[in-house]
């Protein structure tokens, strides 16, 4: 990517209308003082006491808020909440960022997802994360709630740039990109070719059909080949890109960690590198952030090379952001291509 290249990417974004499909969880980090401690009165027990929170939207909302600090001019947040406290301060969290939520359905009959990340304040002021504390639906979800994210995905497609699809839950259809989603997803993808359709998932990323996706490298590899070790060569991971882009019949991202992206294209793949972190660095949500690069580029025409080039920069940015949903500014992404360009990663 070379500076011309970046200039007109950015100067894209405020005129993009992106639609982001699927699982919006609530980041709760509760801040605790541990020499503020005190014993239960009914228990005995030592009541941890919070002394601050910080409240973000997780899973499809960290990739609402980097589209939103990136300067996409309307974006639009298609998924399934509660009607409970954790929903309202997610709907809240969404709209601070510029989130557009009519189409963020609210039912008695789910819960808001939810992560609570206690955060222990150690002496020298940083944080110690202990163990976090999960809210999750435990059932399939009803085939009405089905119907509206489909019904609210295809009204979407006429009007967007870009669908990203983000699948966070691990259970099969207990979340928002259900079995019966990701084929409406499929077919409508085909019926708009000229729109970006880009997916990730936990655990599914193999079933998506006629849409870009984005699987690490661990991914691409168990889809190909079960049962092969983690640490597979990059042959074979480039092997392995190669068939499940024929499955998918779309281009493909790799993520490969700290050794950047692979990208799989027109029946070649392409190694683009990336920096190495210095400091401190917290990967949570390093894989949203490199989807909102990815796809903001592509939206705005660049070559795949290039878009993978975005979303490294995006995410290295991010990932020095500690004990937060990091994001990257326009003028973040500028100072970041000079370091690139420094050390030979962008032209």
């Amino acid at each position: 990517m070379d500076r011309n290249t970046l200039e007109h990417v950015l100067n894209c974004l405020p005129k993009l209308q992106i639609a982001v499909v699927g699982d919006f969880f609530l980041d709760k980090y509760l801040i605790i003082d541990p020499e503020l401690g005190e014993p239960s009165v009914e228990t005995g027990l030592e009541a941890h006491q919070v002394v601050a929170k910080r409240l973000y939207p997780g899973a499809a909302g960290t990739v609402t808020s980097n589209l939103s600090a990136l300067g996409v001019g309307t974006i639009h947040a298609v998924g399934i909440i509660g009607r409970d406290g954790e929903g309202y301060e997610l709907k809240k969290g969404l709209a601070d960022r510029r989130v557009r939520i009519d189409a963020l359905i609210e039912t008695e009959m789910r819960v808001t997802p939810t992560y609570t990340k206690p955060m222990r304040r150690l002496p020298d002021g940083s944080e110690e994360e202990l163990n976090r504390q999960d809210i999750k639906n435990r059932s399939t979800t009803p085939g009405d709630l089905e119907d509206a994210v489909i019904d609210a995905m295809r009204g979407m497609a006429s009007q967007v740039d870009a669908v990203i699809v983000l699948d966070q839950v691990s259970e099969r259809n207990y979340g928002v990109v259900t079995d019966r989603v990701r084929d409406e997803i499929a077919r409508t993808a085909s019926a708009f070719p000229d729109v970006v359709f880009f997916g990730d998932s936990r655990a599914h990323i193999a079933e998506f059909r006629n849409i870009v996706i984005k699987p690490n490298q661990r991914e691409v590899v168990e889809a190909v080949r079960p049962g092969t070790p983690a640490d597979a060569s990059q042959e074979r991971v480039r092997d392995c890109a190669a068939t499940l882009a024929a499955r998918t019949g779309k281009p493909m991202f790799v993520t490969l960690g700290e050794a950047g992206l692979l990208v799989y294209a027109d029946g070649s793949s392409t190694h683009v590198p990336t920096i190495s972190a210095e400091g401190p660095i917290d990967i949570v949500g390093a894989g949203d952030s490199t989807t909102a690069g990815i796809v903001v580029a592509l939206c705005a025409g660049a070559s795949h090379v290039d878009a993978a080039a975005m979303g490294n920069m995006v995410a290295s940015i991010t990932i020095q952001q500690i004990g937060v949903t990091g994001t990257a500014s326009p003028e973040q992404v500028r100072e970041r291509f000079e370091i690139f360009a420094a050390r030979g990663l962008a032209s």
